[in-house]
């Protein structure tokens, strides 16, 4: 008996020394507040998964990564966010969709490198505005140069990220400058090329399909001014100027100007345009352009959001108009208005 009670103790003892083997997966749960459809996908360079979703917006899965450590970008319907995933992570994700990039959070194991990435982009959007590269370069140089502080202090906070992570921040830092610099030669080159439409007539869109079911063309708009949006429900930039425009436009109710939003959705997207319509209470002109694209060609739009300012005459006062984010685009407005 002696022998056996012995014996017992020793395979409990192995056991209990050997070492847990660590996961070769990443647990991924979460909630959706509001969410586009019935499931969420993870797709990476070399990866891909759609997760499907209970009535409730809660999802658990386990992704088994071909790379380590690696970004992956996770969707819900159209909107969608930056992840940093490695083999043993187990993380919970929770947004509300109708504030998508301000309701991130992610907890659990190997969370704070997502995190980080989600902060980022917040910092990102309040950092890089429209305005720092509309001013003039002596003063935009000095501006990139306190963003780059500013982005290097975050880096510095942010505790416990991914080592390769934190690799790459650094690296991405060290070239921030010359990216802000290159890109803004190519915002001043883009400006003259748009001046040549400036004084003519502006190219027209016929039949385009209204929200409200009736069909506009620009023709039956003139002789008010006319501010157009052109934009997509997959464009994060788009979406962001949505509060602003509504605001811009309900300041300037009444006066004599029309507000247009053109989608450039795919026609399978033509839903997700109606509903996001009516989730965000848009106003103004809402058309879907469907396959007709000549308006975008005639106008060269080849990035989104795009904005066009017409004058009561039909002809182009600016091809590429400041976003109705910018301080700058209510007070011309409020001027031409007078």
């Amino acid at each position: 008996m002696t022998k056996k009670i012995l014996l017992i103790a020793l395979t409990i003892g192995l056991f209990s020394c050997k070492k847990e083997a660590p996961k070769d997966y990443v647990t991924l749960s979460g909630k959706i507040t509001n969410s586009h459809g019935n499931e969420v996908s993870i797709t990476g360079k070399d990866y891909t998964k759609k997760i499907k979703m209970n009535d409730d917006g809660t999802f658990s899965d386990t992704l088994h990564l071909k790379s380590e450590g690696k970004y992956y970008t996770f969707s819900d319907g159209n909107e969608q966010t930056s992840l940093y995933l490695k083999n043993g992570d187990d993380i919970k994700l929770t947004l509300d969709t109708k504030e998508f990039d301000e309701t991130i959070k992610y907890t659990g194991n190997g969370a704070e490198s997502s995190n980080y990435l989600a902060k980022k982009y917040l910092l990102e959007e309040s950092l890089m505005t429209q305005e720092v590269f509309d001013l003039e370069e002596e003063a935009f140089n000095e501006k990139v140069a306190t963003i780059k502080t500013e982005f290097l202090d975050f880096l510095e906070k942010s505790k416990n990220i991914d080592v390769n992570l934190e690799k790459d921040e650094k690296e991405y830092i060290g070239e921030l400058e010359k990216m802000m610099k290159s890109q803004y030669a190519q915002m001043k080159a883009r400006k003259m090329k748009f001046a040549g439409f400036v004084g003519k007539d502006a190219p027209q869109f016929t039949d385009y399909e209204n929200y409200d079911g009736t069909k506009t063309s620009l023709k039956d708009l003139k002789g008010k001014y006319v501010y157009i949006d052109v934009w997509a429900t997959w464009c994060g930039p788009c979406r962001a100027e949505i509060p602003h425009l509504k605001a811009l436009e309900e300041s300037l109710h009444g006066k004599n100007i029309t507000f247009v939003s053109i989608s450039v959705d795919k026609k399978k997207d033509y839903e997700t345009w109606r509903k996001m319509i009516e989730d965000k209470k848009m106003g103004g002109i809402q058309l879907f352009a469907g396959e007709d694209q000549s308006f975008s060609k005639a106008f060269e739009i080849n990035s989104i959001p795009r904005f066009i300012l017409i004058g009561t005459d039909g002809k182009v006062i600016d091809a590429d108009a400041s976003r109705p984010s910018q301080a700058k685009t209510k007070e011309l407005l409020e001027k031409l208005l007078k």
